[in-house]
């Protein structure tokens, strides 16, 4: 790993010790990743450790925990977040890093674009199709995804007091850094089957998906 890194990559992972060794790999020059471990009870920690990540336990459950904690944490100029899971490419993260660099955005986003039918279930396209929608419609800002993958500067999203813990705080986030003029893009990113073995605390069921649609209802009607 880069002793000066540009940028922070947190990870937040509730058991994704499958999916770690190949992704970790997969990370560019110039990114520090942290892998912030919010209750897993497969050795994410373990494994996130041996292949040169720093790492944190959130003990508090909850997707905007878990992120919070590592932004928190981090040390350098930018920050970015990524999902854990295998299901995103981190060398796409330096075109948007560049994106926020170079001044053509506050906060660069990734546009998830399924590589192969069935990536991205149907509840869940759904689910994040009526989010946006709402967005579009309340803010102005032509979201097209719940931002899954961003980069931004440490101290501007630390600024913007995000408060939700659970899985509203992509919502919340998109909200306040519209309501605050930060110019934002979206960036057309693969999105990758999981890796084997894991499942997604979203998409991974119906269940999940309600759970999470729960979530932003909340943020909504803040």
């Amino acid at each position: 790993m880069d002793p000066r890194p540009l940028c922070d990559l947190v990870l937040p992972c509730r058991d994704e010790a499958r999916a770690l060794p190949a992704l970790l790999a997969e990370v560019p020059a110039g990114f520090r990743v942290i892998v912030v471990d919010n209750g897993s009870r497969d050795g994410t920690s373990d494994v996130a450790r041996q292949y040169g990540a720093r790492v944190l336990v959130e003990p508090r459950t909850g997707y905007g925990a878990a992120v919070q904690c590592g932004v928190e944490a981090a040390e350098s100029e930018y920050v970015a977040v990524m999902d854990g899971d295998g299901s995103f490419d981190p060398a796409e993260l330096g075109r948007l890093l560049r994106a926020v660099r170079e001044g053509d955005a506050d906060l660069a986003l990734g546009r998830r674009r399924p590589v192969a039918r069935g990536v991205w279930p149907w509840h869940a396209r759904v689910g994040n199709a009526l989010v946006v929608a709402w967005l579009r419609r309340t803010t102005g800002f032509p979201a097209r995804d719940i931002a899954p993958m961003r980069v931004c500067r440490r101290t501007d999203l630390l600024a913007l007091d995000v408060r939700d813990r659970r899985f509203g705080y992509p919502l919340e986030l998109l909200r306040r850094a519209t309501g605050a003029g930060w110019r934002i893009a979206e960036y057309d990113v693969a999105y990758r089957p999981r890796a084997a073995g894991t499942r997604s605390k979203v998409s991974g069921s119906l269940r999940g998906t309600i759970r999470t649609a729960r979530d932003f209802w909340k943020v909504r009607a803040a």
